[in-house]
């Protein structure tokens, strides 16, 4: 935690610029940054549940595609 105490004769605008670049100089604020849009790993049950998920659709379109009610799509 980063703790700046004001001086006797120190305004709060050189208090505020000194806080900033004591933040900046612990890397705090880049810190802080880099956690907000990281992603949590995904647990072998969401992993095992998209699976079955992407399988089953898989298996629904080739299904359609033998009845003649969708064309197969071309890769690239």
């Amino acid at each position: 935690m980063i703790e700046v105490k004001k001086a006797e004769n120190e305004s709060s605008l050189n208090l505020i610029r000194r806080f900033t670049r004591k933040i900046q100089q612990a890397g705090t604020l880049q810190r802080a940054r880099g956690l907000q849009f990281k992603k949590r790993h995904e647990s072998d049950l969401k992993k095992k549940q998209k699976a079955i998920k992407r399988q089953k659709k898989e298996r629904k379109m080739e299904y359609l595609w033998k009845l003649g009610k969708i064309e197969k799509r071309r890769n690239g």
